[in-house]
Formats: C-alpha cells, sequence, structure tokens
C-alpha cells in the first residue's frame, strides 16, 4: 500500500502530463509527443489509484482493468478513421455512464454509513462508507449536491453520446427531431430534476436520484436529437466536455484531486473547442446546445442550372495546366479512405513544381481535426495543410480547386439563402477558383441533406465515382 504523499506526487505529475499532452495537441507536429504524454500520464494515474489508500478487492479489480483494456485495444485496431468520430461518442457515453453508477454507489455508502451510525457500528465499517464516517454534516450534505450534479450531467452525456452515436453512424436520421414546444419540455423535465434534487438533499431517498437520472437521460436523448447533422461536429466537441464535468463533480463525490483536474481540464478545452467551432459555423453556442439550430427556417433558394461530369482525363489535363491547385478534404476522403492516393498525386504535382496546398474547414469531418489526422497519417507535409482562414482569400488566384467528398463546408448557400440551415456559415470560397472539380460518389447531397448550388455553377465539374478510385485513375495519367 502507498503513502498518501506518494500517491499525491503521483496525481501532480499525471496533471503536468495531461496539460502538456493538451498543449501538444494544437499543433500536429507535436501531436505525437503530446499522445504519449497523456498516455503515460493516464497509466501513472491508474497505477498508483489502484496501489493507493483505501483501495482494495484486487481480485475484481484488477481482471477487469485487464479485461477493458484488451477491448479498447481490439477496438483501437479495428476502428478506421472513418468510424472515430462514433468511437469518440461511445466512449463519452462510457464516462457519463461511470459517473451515474459512482453517484449511486456513493449514495448506497452513505446509506450503510448512516445505518451503522445508528446501530454505534461505525468500527466495523470499510471502504468509502468509513470515509464518509469521517466526515460531517455539512461535508455530508456538500456530497449530495456532488453526487445530484455528477448523476444529472452523466445522464445527459450517456443518452447524448449514444444518440450522437447513432447519427454518426447512420443508424439515427441525421435531420433533427423537432417536437412541439421542444424547449418548454426540456426546461419542465430540467425543474422536475431539481424539485427531485431537493428531495434527495432533504433525506428522502436514493429513488430520488434514480428517477431523476431517468429524467436526465430523456434530457440528453432530446437535446441530441434535436441538433441536425451539420452541427454534430460541435456536439462531439460538446459531449466531450459534458463528460469532463461529469467527471469532475465525481472527482470531488471520491476526494480524488486527479480526477478533478482531469475533469475540469476536459470539460474547459470541450467547451473553449464547441465556442470556437460555433463561431467557425456562425452558431450560437447556447442555441446549439439547446438545439435550436439544424432545421431550415423557410423555403430553400431555387438552384438553377445541371450538374456537369467530367472524366479522368479532362481533370488530369487541366491539373498538368495549373500552376496553383488547391485540395479541399471532406468527410468523403475519410469513407473511401483515399488520403493515400491524394498524398501520392501532391507529391507528383509538387514534383512537376506546381504549388498545392490543402484547404481545412474547421468543420470538416465529422470530428474536429478529422482532416488534419487523415492527411497526417498518409504524410502530406505539415506546411501546405492551410486553415480556412489562412487560404480562403487565395481562391481567386488559385487555378483548380479539387473537393474530395465535402458539402456544407463549400456550400455557396451559406452567403447566397439566407433560409439555409447553414446560413451565414463561413465556408471555403472554392468558387471562385478558375476550374472547381468536385469528386463525389453521385448526385445525393450528403449527410446533412443540404443541397449544394456549387454542383451547378458554369467553373464546377463533377469527377463521379469513389474518391479512391478516382484520385487513382488521374495518378495513371500523371507521371
Amino acid at each position: 500500500m502507498m503513502s498518501i504523499g506518494l500517491v499525491t506526487a503521483a496525481y501532480i505529475s499525471a496533471s503536468v502530463l495531461f496539460i502538456l499532452s493538451l498543449g501538444g495537441l494544437s499543433n500536429q507536429e507535436s501531436a505525437k509527443r503530446a499522445v504519449w504524454y497523456g498516455i503515460i500520464g493516464m497509466g501513472i494515474a491508474v497505477f498508483y489509484t489502484m496501489f493507493g489508500p483505501g483501495i482494495s478487492a484486487y481480485w475484481a479489480l484488477i481482471p477487469m482493468i485487464v479485461i477493458g483494456a484488451m477491448i479498447g485495444f481490439v477496438v483501437a485496431q479495428r476502428v478506421e478513421m472513418t468510424g472515430m468520430p462514433q468511437l469518440v461518442a461511445a466512449l463519452h457515453s462510457f464516462v457519463g455512464l461511470a459517473a451515474v453508477f459512482i453517484g449511486f454507489n456513493a449514495e448506497l455508502e452513505r446509506s450503510i454509513m448512516e445505518a451503522a451510525r445508528a446501530a454505534g457500528t461505525l468500527d466495523a465499517l470499510e471502504n468509502f462508507a468509513a470515509i464518509l464516517a469521517h466526515k460531517t454534516a455539512i461535508e455530508l450534505n456538500i456530497m449530495k449536491v456532488e453526487v445530484f450534479l455528477g448523476v444529472f450531467i452523466g445522464a445527459v452525456t450517456f443518452t447524448g453520446s449514444i444518440v450522437a452515436y447513432g447519427k454518426l453512424s447512420g443508424t439515427i436520421d441525421g435531420k433533427p427531431l423537432t417536437l412541439p414546444q421542444r424547449h418548454t419540455i426540456n426546461i419542465v423535465a430540467a425543474l422536475i430534476s431539481l424539485v427531485l434534487g431537493l428531495m434527495y438533499f432533504s433525506g428522502d431517498g436514493i429513488w430520488t436520484i434514480i428517477i431523476m437520472s431517468l429524467i436526465a437521460g430523456f434530457i440528453g436523448w432530446h437535446l441530441i436529437m434535436a441538433i441536425g447533422g451539420a452541427d454534430m461536429p460541435v456536439v462531439v466537441s460538446m459531449l466531450n466536455s459534458y463528460s469532463g464535468w461529469a467527471a469532475a463533480a465525481i472527482g470531488f463525490t471520491l476526494g480524488n484531486d486527479l480526477l478533478i483536474v482531469t475533469g475540469a481540464l476536459v470539460g474547459s478545452s470541450g467547451a473553449i473547442l464547441s465556442y470556437i467551432m460555433c463561431r467557425a459555423m456562425n452558431r450560437n453556442f447556447i442555441s446549439v446546445i439547446l438545439g435550436g439550430f439544424g432545421g431550415v427556417s423557410g423555403p430553400a433558394m431555387e438552384i438553377e442550372g445541371e450538374q456537369i461530369a467530367i472524366d479522368a482525363d479532362g481533370v488530369a489535363t487541366a491539373l498538368q495546366e495549373a500552376e496553383s491547385i488547391v485540395i479541399v478534404p471532406g468527410y468523403g476522403m475519410a469513407v473511401a479512405q483515399a488520403q493515400a492516393p491524394i498524398s501520392e498525386l501532391t507529391k507528383r504535382l509538387r514534383d512537376k513544381g506546381k504549388n498545392v496546398r490543402f484547404a481545412i474547414h474547421p468543420v470538416a469531418g465529422r470530428l474536429p481535426g478529422h482532416m488534419n489526422v487523415l492527411l497526417a497519417e498518409a504524410k502530406v507535409p505539415y506546411d501546405i495543410v492551410l486553415e480556412m482562414e489562412e487560404i480562403n482569400d487565395d481562391f481567386t488566384e488559385t487555378d483548380v480547386t479539387i473537393v474530395i467528398g465535402s458539402n456544407d463546408i463549400v456550400n455557396p448557400a451559406a452567403q447566397e439563402d439566407p433560409n439555409s440551415p447553414i446560413a451565414g456559415m463561413p465556408v471555403l470560397e472554392v468558387w471562385k477558383s478558375k476550374q472547381v472539380f468536385v469528386s463525389k460518389r453521385g448526385q445525393g447531397t450528403g449527410y446533412s441533406g443540404i443541397e449544394n448550388p456549387l454542383f451547378y455553377k458554369e467553373n464546377t465539374r463533377m469527377y463521379y465515382g469513389d474518391a479512391k478510385a478516382s484520385v487513382n485513375a488521374l495518378l495513371q495519367k500523371i507521371d
């Protein structure tokens, strides 16, 4: 059994590593090192928590950790980058569910302690109940607040993350569910949860927080169901924040300083990222959280013209003649796993002296940084991967722009149609290029279901087919 001083020192070290990890993830070149900081920090945290003061029942603890680690390893090996957004959402749900169960267990242990106190058998208590026996009445009341917050936020995170998983995987319709008086329903549900919380504080028993958790679960389900597909990247980030705050609340309950620090880091960083993404999408942060966006506010603008197809020969000829080329990747690239051939195409074009760059929208894909990770995986040089604000003004001087499986982030309706669900959202202004080639499977509207006038513009040609096969066809024509 380790001393409390040694455990505290380990927790401080792990906290520093987590902070360094978050800081390093802001830059692609330092991201790999940052991931290792996080891995080492979590290893230290788990090890010193397992063998710290007050921990027992190793017969159950160690097998569960081993089994969980094995499951995590297998899942991480099998999940493609296209499934990473769904995996992240699923992991958020586990954090929320863990917070709910820990809250329930804390209340059960408190009930055991109170019964032992009434019977005069406090000396026989073990585990968490023994710790609670040394707390004052004020401290126990504060713990009830922590339990309430942990269970409430955890239940919202759990069901909300499951819905996010379903929408990202396509098992749940990406269109927003807009029930009549949906905001009123959420407010009433929150008020009922608050009343149940007050009853719980008054000593009405564990049944109050069990019912409250079910109502909070409904709130989480309803909130995320009311958010449309165009806002799902923000939802993933927002649920990440929720899971952090749930962990922090439970950290207070357990008296675990590292859990408090880690939860606060995750909660605050997720909230900041969500806010940044909302600004990038011209969304109101509070409205997105409350499910106020993602639906159409009026009749969409009629689109004139037709989609004109082009073959590999036409695209290859244009690339051979172009001097400035911009590639805009989207989720379609991830689905087709086309990043490797795109990287090879980039190399060949650059070897010919052409200026090839990538334009990354803040919400490209279905996860923050999704495209950056894919391009880094394919060994695309970091210095030619530019964010939207760095490259948007350059499209007017670009000879060819290739859009690989993107829809909303290159949609001029954001600027031209006030009734569009993405009206006002900053987009990559690819239509200002001399020529635009859109690699797309077919004439569908994509994940969010929003029509794109870009596909009908005079300088746009549709390069239909699987993105990987299409790019490979270009490689055969560009030496």
